[in-house]
């Protein structure tokens, strides 16, 4: 309501009390004004009688001054006193001249001692009312120093200037109602915009902010208005740049991988993202500016932040977060400006798997190592005893140039699956995928390997072998195969066997088994059997002339026709490999 607002009352109540000045003032002016004009038109009266007076009382004796008085003021309407020089009344209209006191000292009667037209108003005390008296000089029978005094009694004048006092009073009423009309309306219309610009005002600090510009007017609020207008325009871009920046960030860091964590000074969380959330396994939301010791119990990441905080500069460390299942990451923080202060942010970079792949690495670099070492070593150790004469030795320098041509081999075999798996893992698109059909890949890898298995008396046998096809590459589907059958033959057992089986099963796919009845497999080592140089007996797979790479190779080609392979193995019963593969 706008009687409640303090701006409205306070203009309305100085509009109030200035126009109630203003009519005070005004009103007390013209009482005087017209107090005064009404004195003088009654001197003027009066002094125009008492010219006409003077005249008649100037030769009149002095017995007759009396009824003089009398019969002038009848007809003069007023008062008429004769006063000598001496201040004496000679003659009274109203009184006896005897009882009357001295009048010497009288200001009007003095003013005409002095020949000049004296006036005062005062109350009578002869009368006991106020009058208004106008002396003048008079030469009695020749002489001067007389005077001549009439005097009215003022209650017309009253009468007339309370008239008049009334009527400014009733047109101040008027013009105060309709002052104060005109100030009401005014005051409303100045409060009601005052309120638009603070609601407006109000309203550009929120978002969802849709008024539209103010009106605008020809003066200082409408000034006011088109600063607010310039100004909530430009607030308006700003919080929508701002709104972007800021649903940009949002989206940044919730879509990384890495996990963000920020602390203010206290260590307290101010942000965190979902990684980070994911990484420590939090199930709820955090609590706004909670202790970071109650989220975080590692106190390797409180250490760094604590250091951030307390000396500003950037740290990098490596960590392992227990709450993280003990994977490693690798933690910056940085410091970071905060409206309590200064705090800091750190982003975790998950390097699990890079450290994995490092041990990887230098695991196959060992391994690499070692096995081209045991063949280049027999190599030049063959190659020096020849030619330190070994040469001539008829019966020893065939032996010897076979054993370094079977090492040559074997160097062949390892550089040949190096790269095959290097391909392989690469991730380089193969030739495009073509319609396969498995059989006879199957049966050309069982023809690449019989002649070995005839030399170690192992039989290979065809079970049920169903014409399926799948989408792959003939040449690395062949190599799985023969590493396979490869591997089944060389440790196998003489008279042993090895079967083939080629189904289509009912989940659309299509199941390869080679299966043997060799040494088998420990059960320790099947979950590192498919591993780069694994090899179950070190010993008798180099003295087969194997790679420690064959099952490898598989497990990735079986991989890129988004296939899987599984190993069931008894040591000293044999094992079964099967391929699944999904049908074309």
């Amino acid at each position: 309501m706008v009687f409640r607002s303090p701006i409205f009352r306070k203009l309305l109540g100085t509009a109030f009390v200035l126009i109630a000045l203003t009519l005070a003032v005004l009103d007390f002016n013209l009482a005087r004004y017209t107090t005064k004009r009404a004195v003088q038109e009654i001197e003027q009266r009066l002094t125009a009688v008492a010219t006409v007076l003077t005249s008649e009382a100037a030769t009149l004796p002095p017995e007759q001054l009396e009824e003089w008085s009398k019969s002038a003021a009848a007809r003069a309407h007023c008062r008429v006193t004769v006063v000598d020089p001496q201040g004496v009344v000679l003659a009274e209209s109203e009184q006896d001249p005897a009882k009357m006191e001295n009048h010497a000292n009288r200001p009007e009667i003095r003013a005409a001692y002095l020949n000049r037209v004296g006036s005062a108003i005062r109350h009578s005390d002869t009368l006991g009312r106020n009058l208004c008296y106008l002396a003048v000089p008079v030469q009695y029978q020749g002489r001067s120093g007389y005077a001549l005094r009439l005097a009215v009694p003022i209650e017309n004048l009253d009468a007339a200037i309370a008239e008049v006092r009334w009527r400014i009073l009733t047109a101040s009423a008027v013009a105060a109602l309709i002052a104060l009309f005109i100030a009401y309306f005014f005051s409303r219309s100045f409060t009601q915009r005052i309120g638009r610009l603070r609601a407006f005002a109000e309203g550009l600090a929120k978002t969802n902010f849709t008024e539209g510009p103010l009106p605008d007017a020809d003066d200082e609020l409408g000034s006011l208005t088109r600063s607010l207008n310039s100004t909530a325009s430009q607030l308006h871009d700003l919080i929508e740049r701002l709104g972007l920046e800021s649903e940009r960030r949002e989206a940044i860091l919730a879509s990384m991988v890495e996990g963000v964590l920020a602390v203010d000074q206290d260590l307290r969380i101010t942000f965190y993202n979902a990684s980070f959330a994911r990484t420590l396994g939090l199930r709820s939301e955090v609590p706004a500016k909670a202790p970071l010791v109650e989220i975080v119990r590692d106190p390797v990441l409180r250490d760094i932040l604590t250091r951030v905080v307390a000396g500003g500069e950037t740290l990098k460390q490596r960590l392992q977060l227990p709450a993280a299942e003990g994977r490693a990451f690798e933690v910056q923080a940085a410091p970071l400006r905060v409206a309590t202060g200064r705090g800091a942010i750190a982003i975790l970079h998950d390097i699990t798997d890079l450290e994995r792949l490092e041990r990887v690495r230098k695991d196959f670099v060992a391994n690499v190592s070692h096995e081209l070492r045991t063949p280049l070593t027999a190599i030049r150790g063959y190659t020096e005893t020849l030619l330190e004469g070994a040469l001539e030795d008829k019966e020893n320098n065939r032996k010897f140039l076979e054993i370094i041509k079977n090492h040559s081999v074997r160097l062949n075999s390892i550089a040949s699956d190096l790269l095959a798996l290097s391909e392989l893992e690469s991730g380089k698109a193969s030739a495009e995928q073509a319609r396969v059909s498995v059989r006879p890949a199957l049966e050309a890898a069982l023809r690449a390997v019989e002649e070995e298995a005839r030399s170690r008396r192992v039989k290979l046998i065809c079970g049920q072998l169903e014409d399926v096809v799948v989408l792959g590459d003939r040449v690395r589907l062949e190599q799985t195969f023969v590493n396979l059958l490869t591997n089944a033959v060389k440790f196998n057992r003489p008279e042993g066997e090895v079967r083939v089986e080629i189904l289509h099963t009912r989940d659309d796919e299509v199941s390869v088994t080679i299966a043997d009845n060799g040494i088998g497999i420990p059960s320790a080592d099947l979950p590192r059997l498919f591993e780069r140089f694994y090899r179950v007996d070190k010993a008798r797979s180099r003295e087969m002339g194997g790679t420690g790479l064959g099952l490898s190779i598989v497990k990735h080609i079986v991989d890129r026709m988004r296939g899987r392979v599984t190993v069931e193995s008894q040591l000293g019963k044999g094992s079964v490999f099967t391929v699944f593969l999904p049908a074309a």
